[in-house]
């Protein structure tokens, strides 16, 4: 077994045939096709610190009656979508090691059925990763735009039928993908739900953008302060972008190696960029250590909540 199991299914393209695959690698040699040789240490590292930041955060949210709201709520999933990188990580870490070092003998089926269990624990938390960035945008733009009827279109039972569903949808759909993880309809229907979720996250942020430079403008030209409700809302949009930003720079690279195993899997650039792989791994787990801190950067109140959490003043 290698590091993250789950994605090590896409680490090359299956459609290539063994002959044409080596052929591939040796018309694209040279220094920068040689990949990366990242210790299991640094993904050790990463999955701790990220699953300590984000167990941090659903306490802070859980603690704090002030945050008890859909929004927080749909952060609160979304800090667990990414707790389940974390623990896949550093599950397979463990049970990378124990076999390596014979404390734990197991049958190759056994050991199957594990990789299945990873497998699905990190494409769920793709999955829903994705659909509550989504979701949290769709509740930030009826805040904004619906502000006087905001908690009577989102109310808590619509929330957490929302999550619900969610989080149905994303194990569904990850039993599919481990399952027929070798069809290109499979991949190719993974790569179309990551661009329509970032298309409909671009056209909500520039909507509410556009939205905050006329309310700039209104302000300048009348003299008037903006109210409160609104000003926090478009710093909650502000916030959100960058945790889009974020998501769209860690989780891109791994969905271009997507697409190019169903465009191109011998093509020698296209073997190259395979051979990074494991950066891709990083920059998916990094992923799950930025979310944590922008949340505490961005909002005071649960900034506050956190050291409170931290000095363990319950």
């Amino acid at each position: 077994m290698s590091t993250l199991a789950p994605l090590r299914l896409l680490r090359e393209p299956w459609n290539a045939s063994e002959g044409n695959q080596s052929n591939a690698t040796v018309g694209a040699s040279g220094s920068w096709c040689q990949g990366l040789d990242i210790p299991n240490e640094l993904f050790l590292a990463l999955g701790l610190v990220s699953l300590v930041e984000n167990l941090l955060v659903v306490a802070a949210i859980l603690k704090n009656r002030n945050l008890h709201s859909p929004t927080y709520y749909f952060i609160c999933c979304l800090a667990v979508s990414d707790m389940l990188v974390s623990i896949s990580n550093l599950a397979e870490m463990l049970f990378m090691l124990l076999l390596e070092h014979g404390v734990l003998v197991m049958r190759p089926s056994i050991v199957r059925h594990m990789d299945n269990v990873i497998d699905m624990l990190i494409c769920s938390s793709v999955v829903s990763s994705l659909s509550f960035l989504g979701v949290i945008a769709v509740d930030r733009y009826i805040t904004i735009f619906y502000a006087l009827r905001y908690h009577s279109i989102m109310t808590l039972q619509r929330a957490v039928v929302t999550m619900a569903s969610v989080w149905l949808a994303s194990t569904v759909s990850s039993t599919i993908l481990i399952t027929y993880y070798h069809s290109h309809t499979i991949l190719l229907c993974l790569i179309g739900f990551f661009l329509f979720m970032l298309v409909l996250m671009l056209v909500l942020y520039i909507h509410m953008f556009a939205l905050a430079r006329h309310h700039l403008h209104s302000i300048s030209s009348h003299q008037k302060p903006p109210t409160a409700h609104r000003g926090g809302s478009l710093k909650g949009a502000v916030t959100l972008t960058i945790l889009l930003g974020v998501f769209f720079v860690c989780w891109g690279p791994f969905f271009f190696h997507l697409i190019l195993i169903v465009t191109c899997p011998t093509n020698p650039f296209c073997t190259c960029f395979f051979s990074y792989f494991n950066l891709f791994l990083i920059l998916i787990i990094c992923n799950s250590v930025i979310d944590p801190l922008i949340y505490a950067f961005r909002s005071q109140e649960l900034r506050r909540t956190l050291r409170e959490v931290v000095m363990c003043s319950w």
